[in-house]
Order: C-alpha cells, then sequence, then structure tokens
C-alpha cells in the first residue's frame, strides 16, 4: 500500500470514528423536545409553539394582574384557538382570502384608531415583544374569521319592516329614536310680585335682544352680557337634549325650529326666555340637498384611448351648447349602460351617491346649464343639473340605524349558539401535556 492509500485510509477511519462517537453521544443524550403538537383539530393541527406565542399575545393585551392562573390561561386560549381552527378551515373550503391590500388597509385603520401611524404601531408591537408579522398574520385571520361568520350566521338573520315598526314603537324604540336638540338660552327675569311695568319692560328688553340676534348678533356673548338663566356664563348653551328632556316651556316650541331660529320671547312667571336652536340630530327628520340630474359618459375602450375619449367628449359637449337635445345624445353615445337607455337621466342624487368629481362638478353647476367635461375613474362625463331640492331622509335613515341596530343584537345572540354547534361538530383531539 502507498503512502497516498495509507493517507486515504486514516482519513476514512477518522470520519467513521467521528460519526460512531456522534450517534452514541445522539443515544445516551437526554431528549430534547423542539416543538410538539398539542392538538388535531378536523385537518389542522396546532403546535406547543403557537399555543405559547398566543398565550403571551394575551399577555400583552391585558393587564397581567387580571389573568387567571397559568394552567386555566392555557386551557382558555388552546380551547379559543380550536375554535378559529374550525371556522379557519370552513374559511379555506369557501375559497376566503384576504389580499395584502386590504390587510393593509385594516392594519392602516388598527393603527389610526390607537392615534398612531402604521409605522408607530409596528415599532409599538415589536417594543412589546410581539413579532409585526405574527400580528398581521392574526388580523388576517380575524378578518377571514369575520368573513365566515358573516356568511354562516348574518345570512341566516333576518329584520323586518314589521320588526323595526315593533321596535319604534317601544318605551325604548322610542326614546333611543328620540331626536336631540341642542339650545342656546336666554333669560329675561322678572322678579316676583313685580309690577305690570316692569313685566312690559322686560318684553321690550327681550324683544329688543331678538331683533339684534336675527339680525346676526353672537347668541353667545349676548346671553353671557344679558341672561340672568343659569347657563349665561357659558354662552346660553344648554347642551344636547332628547324631547323628553327639554324644560316644558320649550318642549312644544324647539321640535317646530330649524337650526338656526331664534324664538320669539317666551313668558313665564320668572320672565321672558329667548331660545335658539343650534344644532339638531337623530329624531325622523333629516333634511338634504338633492339634485336632479343628467349625464353622457364617455370610457376609453379597446378601440378608443384616453385623448380620443377625451375628443369625443368635446366634441359632444360643443353640440350641446349649440342646441342639440341631450337626452338624443345620451342615447346614442353616452357608455353608461344604467342612464343611457334613459337619455342620461340619474334621477334625485344626495351627497355622497356620486364619486368626488362628479359631484364636484355637479355642486358648482347652476340648475338648467351644463359643466364643462369632467374626468373620473369611469371615463368623461358632461353633466346638466335640471332641479333642485330639499329633501328629508330623516325617517329613511332612522329605519336603516334601526335595521343595523336589531340585525347586530340578534347576531350577538345567534354567534355563540353557532360556535358550540360547529365545535361539538368538529373533530378534536387534545394532546396530554408530558
Amino acid at each position: 500500500m502507498d503512502t497516498q492509500d495509507a493517507n486515504t485510509m486514516t482519513i476514512k477511519h477518522l470520519i467513521f470514528s467521528l460519526l460512531a462517537m456522534t450517534v452514541s453521544a445522539l443515544l445516551h443524550a437526554e431528549p430534547q423536545l423542539i416543538d410538539r403538537v398539542v392538538a388535531v383539530v378536523d385537518d389542522d393541527i396546532i403546535m406547543e409553539s403557537e399555543l405559547e406565542q398566543r398565550i403571551k399575545t394575551v399577555g400583552v393585551q391585558s393587564n397581567q394582574n387580571e389573568l387567571p392562573e397559568a394552567d386555566t390561561l392555557r386551557e382558555q386560549v388552546l380551547e379559543r384557538m380550536i375554535t378559529e381552527s374550525v371556522q379557519l378551515q370552513m374559511a379555506d373550503r369557501a375559497g376566503i382570502r384576504i389580499s395584502e391590500s386590504q390587510l393593509d388597509d385594516a392594519m392602516g385603520r388598527i393603527a389610526a384608531q390607537n392615534g398612531m401611524s402604521l409605522a408607530e404601531f409596528q415599532q409599538a408591537m415589536t417594543s412589546e415583544g410581539v413579532s409585526f408579522a405574527y400580528a398581521r398574520e392574526q388580523i388576517r385571520n380575524e378578518m377571514r374569521i369575520s368573513r365566515v361568520q358573516q356568511y354562516q350566521v348574518g345570512e341566516r338573520i333576518e329584520i323586518t319592516d314589521q320588526d323595526i315598526d315593533y321596535f319604534l314603537a317601544s318605551d325604548i324604540g322610542r326614546i333611543a329614536s328620540a331626536a336631540e336638540y341642542r339650545l342656546r338660552h336666554i333669560l329675561i327675569s322678572v322678579r316676583s310680585g313685580a309690577a305690570p311695568q316692569e313685566y312690559k319692560e322686560a318684553e321690550n328688553k327681550a324683544d329688543k335682544l331678538v331683533a339684534e340676534l336675527r339680525d346676526g348678533a353672537d347668541f353667545g356673548k349676548t346671553a353671557m352680557a344679558e341672561s340672568q338663566g343659569r347657563t349665561a356664563l357659558n354662552g346660553g348653551d344648554m347642551g344636547w337634549r332628547k324631547d323628553a328632556q327639554l324644560p316644558s316651556i320649550f318642549a312644544d316650541i324647539a321640535p317646530e325650529m330649524s337650526v338656526g331660529d331664534i324664538s320669539d320671547p317666551i313668558r313665564t312667571a320668572s320672565g321672558f326666555h329667548i331660545i335658539k336652536l343650534e344644532d339638531k340630530r337623530g329624531g325622523n327628520s333629516q333634511l338634504i340637498q338633492q339634485a336632479e340630474v343628467r349625464h353622457i359618459l364617455i370610457t376609453p375602450n379597446e378601440v378608443r384611448d384616453q385623448d380620443q375619449a377625451r375628443e369625443l367628449i368635446n366634441q359632444i359637449y360643443e353640440r350641446l351648447k349649440a342646441g342639440a337635445d341631450f337626452a338624443e345624445l345620451a342615447r346614442e353615445y353616452s357608455d353608461d349602460p344604467g342612464s343611457g337607455a334613459g337619455g342620461g337621466d340619474l334621477g334625485w342624487v344626495s351627497p355622497g351617491d356620486m364619486v368626488p368629481e362628479f359631484e364636484q362638478a355637479m355642486d358648482v353647476t347652476p340648475t338648467g346649464e351644463l359643466s364643462t367635461p369632467v374626468r373620473s375613474q369611469f371615463g368623461w362625463h358632461v353633466l346638466q343639473v335640471t332641479d333642485r331640492r330639499e329633501a328629508d331622509i330623516g325617517e329613511e335613515v332612522q329605519r336603516n340605524q334601526v335595521r343595523q341596530m336589531l340585525y347586530g343584537r340578534r347576531f350577538e345572540e345567534e354567534l355563540p349558539i353557532w360556535l358550540r354547534k360547529i365545535r361539538s361538530e368538529a373533530y378534536v383531539d387534545i394532546k396530554e401535556q408530558p
């Protein structure tokens, strides 16, 4: 055997020796548990590391002094994770996904609710020892679970018009849906047992103040200078009050006033009262400005680019200015399938119904006139405001609010029942802790 063969055998012998020593050490060493399965949930598993991370997160989010004993906390968190796993598997089967942009929007809203930017929110999570990537994934899962709950529970809840009528007719409904008024108050007082002349002087002063206030005088400053009422130093501000909380002398007057109105002097035994309706909210009255609008929409497409779309809308605009019939051009050219066949008519439009660019053009276009061409995300528009009106949508808004409230109440009642059902139907194997 030459020297090279001898060296080769020596190296091989050394490798085998090291391997033998390593295997022997592993066989005789104490077993080290890296991770383990703590629960099997249908087709999913929950690992010890996941459970520990969730327990840590719960500790960060809660006051440590309010947490239960360690074993109880572990049980509670594991049970929550089991129920979540069942729902996430339902989301998988239903194809429910949350895109990165949707998740970014949700993270931004959560940060804003906590008075932080997204970067500050990330830094706060990291400083508490919670990985931002882990937090993102948890929020993604919560969004998916919320959608599953809406589909499975929410779709079975029906709020009828009769449900809304019953609620509004109930005592609690009348209180909850009552209008609220914010009043300012001035009192020109008259002492008890005063002579008629004193009443006349007080009445003249009240009449004079009403005239000045209606002419533009500041109510708050006038109240501080002239009122003998308890709210004088606050500028007469009585705060927000529901119907039932209004002083009886104002209860019949305030509901008939419009915001900004100044009442005539109201005579009582204590003197003369003047009130101003500063603001109003709730109730079944809510006035908004609506516009009756029609438009022609030209959109870019496979055969017409953005410049060509702009050129065509400008041609249509010039024809309209020259006297062409709006409805005929809308039926011939408009790319809006909803309104084109109807001569471009959009009906009565409320604030917030249209995209900002369209609404801005609508607001500044005088009644009966055309707007210049305006571009939105849908393409190029030319619009005409044919009429304007003040509409009361208070009853519609009130009923929608009651519908949402009743839905939320019913959802909260049904959700725990549904969660217990899906938990009982799932295959769950909780592993014994070593």
